[in-house]
């Protein structure tokens, strides 16, 4: 079984695990070697095909998520995604609006709220509109440039939703990642989608696992997900030692970063030891794993998970 086990998040349908694993762990190499463990940083990268290195693998799921055009959700289905896609996106634009760090960001999301919060027109018909609309209007996800947005904000809440609505996708993807888990894991990483995956997939085990690490995660206190997790309540994993939970303020994915809030816990009741936060370190595509991976928070906690 993998030391480390890595979790991707959406839209990686048409990639494989080696070409994400060569994404991943340099950079998640450099975190850790900018941190001050360089032969740890080693043995993730520059020797892992030998015997010296550390055995990192990608969890792929993202051939579950394609979905073939002959096999149509039932109505009641549909309409369930379309309304919790609706709320998603519409926790995403509350996000933009209060913490976006560009001023035109926060102000045309606000304006994207005000118009969803309209009543009737100038003809009096009520004017019925989808948050979605309102997220493409928004630079930060063109992340292909002008017009990217609309398609990456519908993929994005449909793998979600169905993630969280269809126990079929969910059972298979929960069992790929958790094959590579195994008694040698000493870390689970799982990014955006992957986030809520990892952490459902730690309530399955029966063996410690030393340290769960989510990036971007849309898993947190007052969302939708919460209430879709599994199981509910939601509680943090029994079998999980420590638990570091890592967001941007520019991530509109990513919910607020506060575990503590999201698992009130009773005084000497037994569970991880929950760290979350924002990152003190800013870039270009917040949402982007590569921006994470390289941080310093996480190369130091992956550094002291190797160090004995």
């Amino acid at each position: 079984m993998a030391a480390i086990v890595l979790v991707h998040g959406i839209a990686q349908e048409f990639r494989s695990a080696r070409s994400l694993e060569d994404e991943w762990l340099p950079r998640l190499a450099r975190g850790v070697k900018a941190a001050g463990y360089p032969e740890t940083a080693d043995r993730l990268w520059k020797y892992r095909h030998t015997r010296r290195g550390i055995d990192a693998r990608m969890a792929f799921y993202g051939d579950v998520m394609r979905r073939h055009p002959s096999q149509p959700d039932a109505a009641d289905v549909d309409d369930l995604r379309h309304e919790m896609a609706d709320r998603i996106g519409r926790e995403w634009l509350d996000r933009a609006a209060a913490r976006s760090s560009a001023p035109p960001e926060r102000q045309r999301a606000a304006r994207e709220i005000a118009r969803l919060e309209g009543g009737p027109d100038q003809t009096g018909r009520t004017v019925v509109l989808s948050p979605t609309c309102g997220l493409s209007g928004l630079k930060w996800f063109a992340a292909d440039g002008p017009g990217s947005a609309g398609g990456f904000v519908t993929k994005a809440l449909a793998q979600l939703t169905r993630y969280l609505t269809d126990d079929s996708t969910r059972s298979r993807v929960l069992d790929r990642v958790a094959a590579d888990i195994g008694f040698d894991t000493r870390v689970v990483i799982g990014h955006s989608l992957g986030a809520v995956v990892a952490y459902e997939v730690a309530h399955r085990l029966r063996r410690p696992l030393p340290l769960l690490i989510t990036l971007g995660s849309p898993l947190g206190p007052d969302t939708v997900i919460d209430d879709w997790v599994r199981p509910q309540p939601a509680q943090p994993p029994a079998y999980v030692e420590r638990w570091i939970n890592l967001a941007d303020r520019d991530d509109l994915i990513a919910a607020e970063p506060v575990l503590a809030r999201l698992f009130p816990t009773r005084q000497n009741e037994a569970g991880p030891e929950l760290r979350s936060g924002f990152t003190l370190e800013h870039g270009a595509a917040p949402h982007n794993p590569d921006f994470y991976l390289m941080r310093r928070e996480i190369g130091r906690s992956i550094g002291q998970a190797f160090a004995a």
